[in-house]
């Protein structure tokens, strides 16, 4: 296929766009891939849309190649079975609602393991059915707050979800094996940089999680790798480890004492050793406040409660461990206004004495044993107290994962430490059992001929957002740079030279490699610079570039390996060479 720059529907840009703040972004806006129509909203232009299919049809060919069957569902749907499943309300804001005209309740999905269990139900009745797996390649839709960094975190998607269905754990097992297998094989093949880390399954539900992220310094994921072994998890997933009780018989009795200015844990643990008590900042408990309440569908039915969570003075707060621990229910930090409506509150010395008092649910992390002894707000101005042992001087309510993981933690299982890293989420796989087969009595009958309940995995990939992972991982300062399985076009041909027979030669060129199977760019603009031509070929990112420049009158093609080295080639050559290279 050859395509022409003098007739493709194309404007390359040579400054970044304002509302760029990452690498893909700035680059696949300008070199003409993608086009910004709304905030999160993006219009696929020709380019980015040759790639878009290429990244997709090997994600289809890893998914057939272990027995998965594609299929499409509308992005449109019913309510119903969303609020059967009670996604209606625990998505929240994230979900588009509209109504039709008739005032029906629809939503633009999300995710779609409502739709496949149903499907499964109404077709399939024996065991002699199964194992099945099925997959989608769908546009999907969430209403995110903030979206940001072009398409790698847009408010419509386009993703890859499969679902398998066993009658058994054992085989569901297979089926999650099987799937991971696949996810290697499409980021091996694509060559992106990933680890695979334990993950939580949030709103999904299940057991077994892992992600699959893209290593990137502009990843919104950080995710713990052992020193001395194989571990790896999301942060969210990352288990503190749990300090023995202490008994809390024969412990000194806690003492309430002045603490003037003592608004900080900094300033805190000063006072503390400048009137002789041991103290660092691990020692002290910081009280975060917080509103808490169950999903809703609008903010009208949200009903808040107060409530707080403590957390050793030496750990900030994560809000994602946080959300996280608390899924279903959401949260917000408190406000100002909480604060001054409730006036056993005191701004800087609040601690969990006066929230039982006050019926406050009260979360804590895990550290916060019983009998562990701590330095806590006093709920008075300027005063704390000093040994106040959880369990005997106020109590925890619920524990959580909700403090930083810091790099040098303990790794598990004497794996050494932990290290910190970022990354972005291109893929998670679930064992989600049979929450979505029970919630729609998905009856099945087994061997024996009794009704049985299938059970069920979920396995999602991130399509677009692969290809502005390859765009972070492989871009360059000056430009683009494809593998060769999803660069829009295999080789880019450049006639930098005015002369009739370089002309007339780059013709013969890209219909001679086109004969061969190969996809050509081929830059005939008669009117355009070399300097811009040979900008645009390195902006465009294909593996190969070809350039009847000025050596071509020497009988040589210069031919450009992207991100690597410059060959110069006879012309007679140029086309098998190319060939070998495409082909590798």
């Amino acid at each position: 296929m050859i395509t022409r720059l003098s007739q493709l529907f194309l404007r390359t840009l040579r400054e970044d766009p304002a509302d760029a703040e990452v690498v893909s972004h700035k680059l696949l806006v300008r070199a003409g891939y993608v086009r910004r129509a709304a905030p999160g909203v993006y219009t696929w232009l020709p380019l980015g849309l040759r790639t878009l299919r290429k990244i997709e049809d090997v994600v289809r060919e890893e998914m057939n190649a272990i027995g998965g069957q594609e299929m499409l569902f509308p992005a449109l749907l019913p309510r119903e079975p969303y609020e059967l499943t009670n996604r209606w309300t625990e998505y929240g804001d994230n979900l588009f609602r509209l109504k039709d005209r008739k005032g029906a309740d629809m939503l633009l999905g999300p995710t779609h393991e409502e739709l496949f269990a149903t499907a499964v139900k109404d077709m399939f009745t024996s065991y002699k059915d199964f194992p099945v797996t099925l997959y989608q390649i769908q546009t999907k839709y969430r209403d995110e707050e903030r979206p940001r960094a072009g398409i790698l975190r847009g408010r419509e998607f386009v993703m890859k979800d499969s679902y398998s269905f066993d009658m058994s754990d054992a085989g569901l097992d297979e089926a999650y094996a099987r799937h991971r297998k696949a996810y290697k094989a499409v980021f091996d093949r694509l060559g992106i940089d990933y680890a695979i880390v334990k993950a939580t399954s949030g709103a999904m539900g299940g057991s077994a999680s892992e992600e699959f992220l893209a290593i990137s310094p502009v990843g919104e994921d950080t995710f713990v790798q052992a020193t001395d072994g194989d571990y790896a998890a999301n942060v969210e997933a990352v288990v503190t480890p749990v300090p023995e009780a202490i008994d809390i018989t024969g412990q000194p009795e806690a003492t309430e004492q002045s603490t003037p200015g003592a608004t900080t844990i900094d300033s805190l643990v000063q006072w503390a050793q400048e009137n002789g008590i041991e103290a660092t900042a691990k020692d002290t408990l910081k009280c975060m406040m917080l509103k808490v309440a169950k999903p809703a569908a609008t903010e009208e039915e949200r009903e808040w409660e107060l409530a707080a969570v403590l957390l050793p003075g030496d750990r900030e707060l994560d809000e994602k461990r946080l959300e996280a621990s608390l899924e279903p229910l959401e949260y917000v930090l408190a406000e100002e206004a909480d604060f001054k409506k409730n006036s056993f509150l005191v701004k800087g010395f609040v601690g969990p004495r006066a929230l039982n008092a006050n019926e406050v649910k009260v979360y804590a992390d895990p550290r916060v044993v019983n009998g562990s002894a701590w330095i806590i707000g006093a709920d008075t101005p300027d005063r704390h107290v000093v040994g106040a042992v959880a369990g005997r001087d106020f109590q925890v309510d619920e524990f959580v994962e909700a403090a930083e993981v810091k790099e040098g933690d303990p790794a598990p299982a004497g794996q050494g430490t932990l290290t910190l890293k970022r990354g972005i989420e291109l893929g998670h796989i679930f064992q989600l059992g049979r929450k979505y087969t029970e919630a729609f009595d998905v009856q099945i009958l087994d061997e024996n001929g009794k009704r049985a309940v299938p059970t069920m995995g979920s396995y999602g990939i991130g399509i677009s957002r692969m290809m502005a992972v390859l765009a972070e991982q492989r871009a360059d300062e000056k430009g683009l740079n494809w593998p060769v399985e999803v660069a829009p076009y295999q080789v880019h041909v450049a006639v930098a030279n005015k002369d009739q027979a370089a002309l007339e030669a780059g013709d013969k060129l890209v219909a001679e490699l086109d004969s061969r199977g190969i996809e050509v760019l081929f830059d005939d603009r008669p009117k355009v610079s070399p300097g811009v031509k040979f900008k645009d070929a390195e902006l465009l990112g294909m593996p190969f570039v070809a350039i009847l420049g000025r050596s071509f009158k020497d009988g040589v093609i210069e031919l450009r390996i992207r991100g690597g080295e410059t060959l110069e080639v006879p012309a007679d050559d140029v086309v098998d060479t190319l060939v070998q290279l495409v082909r590798g």
